[in-house]
């Protein structure tokens, strides 16, 4: 007798289908699962026996054959716990209904369910697919009901799941409250930064337009509380975002169960001694996103860069340039997204001293060690010096984070606006087919660039990267054309140019 089942798989952020076959034979006993399943699903077969007896069911001595199929593709997790023991369960006593219903779930040895990972894309997919109702463990019921147009039903244990197929018994849930922690107020407001204009200026740029910035000045000058104030002038999400950061959060199994949607951009700050695989994803069971993906449409912040190992800065220019990374392994390859904005620090000088008593030679080694191609990527690169001490006790009141983030949503709905239907939503994102036809500048604007990138000897990807960030300059002041006064600002955000022609 053969009983089949429905059930997702997980490749990164895709919810692959599955059909969870089950057959009992009576011969000799033995339960065996077959179809290309991994190491982790394949030791599921003592903890779905073990977790059936102390729920308190019988067994079946018997062979139990399980496949997965489409059997060509290699499974992972442990998402079929729970639609292989409902399928032993109730193959002599099976509903009529039982395809409608989509079933994951891991088991615990005494038959409780645990949380799984990626309940999110798995009720995306399961509403594409034209699934009615998805079973699944309570954890996971508050993101899953995200999805609207799909009946979500949540169980705390293997007895509830049983009950609920075969007497269609709805376990009573007691879901948390939503919206208390979902958006967090700001830790440090711009208000709170004294002096430091430069700094917030290109800190407004980079919000504005979705640019890498890199700070470069001595410790002790704000540069870490300026990355952190970032969060609080970045615009609001919008739901498509926020729901495609969930959906990242949620395969990384770190989605709130109080917020299963997250309202905030992230702002990821690893330390320097983190591995490429942190940083890029991976992992030895299955491919987890990592820190680039877990920054998608908010701020990856890299403190202390020069430390950082090599490997790991060069892994980042594939994701700083396409917004998606590609993790390959023996499990496959898996793209996740990776639309974030790049914030960095560093202390150019073992003297601590400010740019204008930096020892090029020192500078010249740091640079060669970060790579040209990755500074290349990073579009404004600004200098924090010690403000002096009056701009320090300075009464006055500083511009407050609320008003520089009305400007900043302002210039970004004019650029939503110009890029609607391109597959693009803000400047960082223009190719260069992009550039010419929304970059336009004047040609004595064009004489003045030319000469300075002849100068400085600066590469063609700089020299786009120039335009982009002029086009936000623009767009904050709300022009349509790109003058040479924006050009001229864009250029004082380039400081690191100038050491290669000392």
């Amino acid at each position: 007798m053969i009983l089949r089942m429905q059930s997702m798989s997980l490749l990164g952020l895709e919810a692959i289908p599955i059909d969870i076959e089950v057959d009992i034979q009576p011969k000799v006993k033995e339960f065996e699962i077959v179809g290309m399943a991994t190491q982790a699903v394949k030791e599921s077969v003592r903890r779905i026996e073990v977790a059936i007896q102390n729920s308190g069911f019988h067994f079946p001595g018997q062979r139990i054959i399980v496949n997965l199929a489409p059997a060509g593709i290699k499974k992972m997790g442990t998402l079929f716990d729970l639609p292989i023991a409902l399928a032993i369960l109730c193959i002599e006593e099976a509903p009529e209904d039982i395809g409608s219903l989509l079933v994951v779930g891991e088991l615990a040895l005494d038959g409780r369910l645990r949380p799984i990972p990626g309940g999110l894309p798995i009720a995306c997919r399961a509403k594409e697919m034209g699934f009615e109702r998805i079973l699944c463990p309570a954890s996971n019921v508050s993101e899953m009901q995200t999805v609207e147009g799909i009946e979500v039903i949540g169980v705390h244990t293997l007895k509830e799941a049983y009950a609920y197929v075969l007497r269609k018994e709805k376990p009573a849930l007691s879901l948390p409250k939503r919206g208390a922690t979902s958006s967090p107020g700001i830790d440090i407001d711009m208000s709170h930064i004294r002096g430091q204009t430069l700094a917030k200026r290109a800190l407004e740029i980079a919000a504005a337009g979705g640019h890498h910035l890199l700070m470069v000045g001595p410790p002790g000058t704000g540069k870490t509380m300026l990355a952190r104030a970032l969060a609080g002038i970045l615009p609001d999400m919008t739901y498509e975002e926020a729901v495609e950061t969930s959906m990242v959060y949620s395969v990384a199994g770190l989605l709130d169960e109080n917020c299963p949607l997250l309202t905030r951009r992230p702002f990821r700050s690893p330390h320097h001694t983190a591995s490429d695989v942190s940083i890029t994803g991976g992992g030895n069971r299955w491919i987890r996103p990592g820190e680039v993906s877990l920054a998608h449409h908010g701020v990856l912040f890299l403190d202390e860069l020069p430390l950082f190992r090599a490997n790991v800065l060069q892994a980042l220019r594939q994701p700083m340039e396409e917004k998606r990374i590609t993790v390959s392994r023996a499990e496959g390859s898996v793209v996740f997204p990776a639309n974030f904005m790049l914030v960095a620090a560093m202390n150019p000088s073992k003297t601590h001293a400010d740019i204008d008593n930096w020892d090029t030679k020192e500078m010249r080694a740091l640079l060669q060690r970060l790579s040209g191609p990755f500074l290349d990527r990073i579009d404004l690169q600004v200098q924090v010096s010690r403000p002096p001490l009056a701009e320090i006790q300075k009464r006055g009141a500083e511009e407050s984070s609320e008003v520089i983030r009305r400007r900043v949503t302002r210039a970004r709905e004019i650029q939503r606006a110009r890029f609607e239907g391109l597959g693009i939503y803000h400047n960082s994102q223009m190719h260069h087919v992009h550039i010419e036809r929304f970059c336009a500048i004047s040609p004595s604007t064009e004489k003045f660039l030319a000469m300075v990138v002849e100068k400085f000897m600066l590469s063609i990807r700089v020299y786009d990267r120039i335009l982009k960030v002029s086009r936000t300059i623009a767009d904050l002041e709300g022009s349509e054309t790109i003058d040479e006064k924006h050009v001229a600002e864009a250029l004082q955000y380039r400081v690191l140019d100038r050491l290669w022609v000392l």
